[in-house]
């Protein structure tokens, strides 16, 4: 290990010689030109040289580098001292300048090279073969010389800096400077890291190992934001390339820039709509801090957008509203009639946009599908010195998962209402306590530290939303009642057969389940135990 004291940084260096080796070859002739045009030396490989001299380019092969013809269909071209002592050489270092005198190591100014498209590769379901084959060696070895070197040598991992490398260069007549090189290097190694991290993902997810031994996640800066849940915290947005339809694939039709919040509460409301099929008809949810405040279908998108909102109107304002089939001009024009701050929906007609136009603070997002909500994939959050990582909350009952364990019978209709609550409470923060009627809630309680309070609040508010529309009785006479964990006590259930609710919905499990089971068949309601629990915290 080289010992000497460091010399300090050297701010302009000139570049003399490229190393270009790329697999994403967008913009690259126009950038290798004018790289060219000062003067740059060009060395490059495979079809990376190809695609340079078919341009009329002046080239040299990494092999006339090495001494050494690429070998093994491609694996080994550029893993060669002549390459790494190129880019590792410390140019103020005797004893380096003279190893390269020694040796011909000719240095290496400026390397551009991107990496096999491996997650790409890994998106479109190939085989595991086509996987490894797709896992990049030289690249990445490379890019990490280069950026440890970034005293001397610049290192450009994205075509989408190569107009700010050219413009550098113009800047300080084909140098660069220090604190360009370091940026660089910032961006060289949080590629690299996603790289790995994308490999390493992928060979747990084949080997089907739940928790390996070290777990890394990387993302890519979509847009920094004003601020995060409050405006004194910092904050950007990261897509993590899996392509799931949401708030990270939507197009932004218009609408002022999305806050923290409002990408927190899109993807809420999306991930819950999405769990309604669209050939099954309409379905609307609207979101307010996370936690549905109305969840309902209808014979139209336009009913099941009145429909959600008639469950809590008060909290509907500046919400976030969800559809699952895109939106046509008649909801367009209901949901106009209240202010809202994001609509995110499979598609938007002209006439919908048209609608829109005049509120040109709505962000009007769309996509090309819903996301499919049993579809299996990974959810983690942060805690003091570490992180929790589970598995996606895709859960689901079928009607052969359900147990009747009172002596009533549930309906046709009650059952139909059951599931569509026990839908919803998956996406309700616990202690979660959902009111529905004829496919809508009518009651949200959310994020109470018992559930009996829940049950209290979610009454509550469908009482006082009854008063407010002129309702004869409250919302949730003659409703179902679904609870996403067990009742530990018969007074949660009690308290929703006061509300008027004929029909329970719950995992079961509790040590007091007879107690709970005689408290509803005392009432003569119908309940069913589903054996599976949706806590959200």
């Amino acid at each position: 290990m080289h010992t000497a004291a460091p010399a300090a940084p050297v701010n302009l260096v000139h570049v003399g010689r490229a190393l270009i080796s790329v697999s994403d070859k967008t913009g690259l002739v126009e950038f290798a030109r004018g790289l060219a045009a000062q003067g740059i030396e060009l060395i490059s490989t495979g079809g990376t040289s190809i695609t340079l001299r078919t341009a009329g380019l002046k080239v040299r092969d990494v092999s006339e580098v090495t001494g050494f013809p690429e070998m093994m269909d491609g694996r080994v071209k550029t893993l060669n001292p002549m390459v790494h002592g190129g880019l590792l050489a410390l140019r103020d270092d005797a004893e380096h300048l003279a190893a390269m005198a020694a040796h011909g190591i000719e240095p290496i100014d400026l390397l551009v090279v991107n990496l096999y498209p491996f997650e790409a590769t890994v998106a479109k379901g190939a085989s595991y073969a086509d996987c490894i084959e797709n896992i990049d060696i030289g690249g990445p070895a490379m890019i990490r010389a280069a950026a440890k070197n970034h005293k001397f040598v610049n290192v450009v991992t994205d075509p989408q800096d190569y107009d700010a490398i050219l413009a550098e260069l113009k800047a300080h007549d084909g140098a660069t400077s220090y604190t360009f090189r370091q940026k660089l290097a910032l961006t060289a190694y949080s590629r690299t890291a996603a790289y790995d991290a994308a490999v390493s993902a992928w060979m747990a997810g084949a080997l089907k190992e739940p928790a390996p031994r070290r777990r890394a996640f990387a993302g890519t800066l979509a847009q920094t934001l004003r601020y995060g849940e409050n405006p004194h915290q910092a904050a950007a947005f990261y897509v993590d390339g899996s392509g799931r339809p949401g708030v990270a694939t939507a197009r932004q039709l218009q609408g002022k820039e999305l806050s923290y919040n409002n990408i927190n509460d899109t993807d809420a409301a999306f991930e819950l709509v999405a769990e309604f099929d669209p050939a099954q008809g309409p379905a609307c949810a609207i979101i307010k801090h996370a936690n549905p405040c109305g969840v309902a279908r209808g014979a139209s998108l336009e009913e099941a957008y009145a429909r959600a909102y008639d469950c809590d109107r008060t909290s509907a304002f500046g919400g976030i509203i969800a559809l699952n089939q895109p939106l046509d001009g008649a909801t367009a024009r209901k949901i106009s009639e209240i202010f809202t701050e994001v609509v995110i929906a499979p598609g938007a007609t002209d006439e919908a946009r048209a609608v829109f136009e005049a509120k040109k603070n709505l962000r009007l997002l769309v996509t090309d599908r819903l996301p499919d909500p049993k579809a299996k994939g990974l959810a983690w959050k942060q805690v003091a010195g570490g992180f929790l990582v589970q598995g996606r909350d895709n859960g689901a009952v079928l009607p052969a998962d359900l147990k009747v364990v009172t002596q009533r019978q549930p309906s046709e209709a009650e059952l139909r209402d059951l599931l569509f609550a026990w839908t919803v409470a998956k996406h309700v923060k616990s202690n979660a306590i959902i009111y529905v009627k004829d496919g809508a809630t009518v009651g949200v309680g959310a994020g109470q530290m018992s559930r009996v309070d829940s049950t209290r609040i979610a009454a509550r508010k469908s009482q006082d939303m009854a008063e407010a529309i002129g309702a004869a009785a409250p919302l949730t006479q003659g409703s179902v009642v679904a609870s996403d964990a067990f009742f530990p006590f018969a007074d949660g259930l009690i308290t929703a057969a006061e509300a008027g609710a004929t029909a329970i919905i719950q995992p079961g499990g509790s040590m007091r389940d007879a107690e709970v089971i005689a408290a509803a068949d005392e009432r003569g309601l119908a309940m069913i135990f589903t054996g599976m629990r949706h806590f959200r915290h």
